[in-house]
């Protein structure tokens, strides 16, 4: 079951990614960023439909991404790849027409729910390719976010439809497509990778450290401190958890010192060892 989850919540999600865009986005003629906006243009173009040229593509950055990045690139990725095409290709068959008349609520829902799709699948291990392998890429020669490649390479694609429909409108729906989808995508992942700074304040702090060190696997810093209603010396422990690991640190504490004082607060970013790498 620890191997199949993980592949149940990909699937999942990259369903909803493709629902988001083969039922408001593609029946509306609204192209968003990335490798299926590109698909969109060129289906729009061409009748060729967006799951194949999704696949077609998709196939060429792997094959260059194995050559650079090499063999063990990554069996998720491709995963992906071959789901997301295949919900693309029967879910553009299925729905001919947009599920909502209006073309921004078409942009807001659709770019909403391609937000959440990949999303949850980023959140396990999973992607649907092509824009995350280009990223993936150039982060071997630059150290340069995955952010602002997407950023850039939506940008070019969406400015492009102007040259098929000859519409501003229709470019400015496709940057509020790329800004909620943005904000979906970030809106999931940061709430799987909440970080908390919780200081524990109890006569027991040493076991209280060494219960959360041992237990929870988390690093802890001890802090001298002074206490002014007491007039004692004190230690503080201090530790930065995952929002997975919060629970079972205010278990311990309370197990070991019922009467310790306990304050918990929300961090924006934590980077170091076993949390985020920083890239600029």
């Amino acid at each position: 079951m620890n191997f199949i989850k993980p592949y149940i919540f990909i699937t999942v999600g990259l369903f909803i990614f493709a629902f988001g865009w083969t039922a408001f986005l593609i029946p509306s003629e609204i192209i968003g960023g990335g490798i299926s906006g590109l698909g969109s243009l060129i289906y729009f173009a061409t009748g060729f439909e967006v799951g194949y040229t999704n696949l077609l593509v998709n196939i060429v950055l792997v094959l260059i991404a194995i050559r650079i990045l090499g063999a063990h690139f990554g069996i998720n990725t491709i995963y992906g790849i071959l789901v997301s095409s295949f919900f693309f290709i029967v879910l553009q068959n299925l729905i001919s027409k947009p599920l909502v008349n209006d073309a921004f609520m078409a942009a807001l829902i659709g770019g909403g729910l391609s937000g959440v799709g990949v999303g949850i699948a980023f959140m396990h291990g999973g992607n649907a390719g092509g824009t995350d392998i280009i990223a993936l890429i150039i982060n071997k020669y630059k150290n340069i976010s995955p952010g602002r490649v997407f950023l850039y390479i939506d940008v070019v694609v969406i400015a492009s439809s102007w040259f098929l429909f000859h519409d501003v409108e229709k470019i400015v729906y496709g940057y509020v497509v790329m800004a909620v989808a943005s904000y979906s995508v970030d809106l999931v992942l940061d709430g799987s990778k909440q970080s908390f700074q919780i200081m524990i304040y109890s006569r027991y702090s040493k076991i209280i450290a060494e219960r959360i060190s041992e237990e929870v696997g988390r690093g802890v810093t001890c802090l001298k401190a002074y206490g002014w209603y007491s007039k004692k010396d004190i230690e503080v422990v201090m530790v930065i958890a995952r929002k997975t690991d919060k629970q079972h640190i205010l278990k311990i504490v309370q197990e070991t010192d019922d009467r310790a004082f306990i304050s918990v607060a929300k961090v924006m970013g934590v980077f170091g060892h076993n949390f985020e790498e920083i890239r600029l």
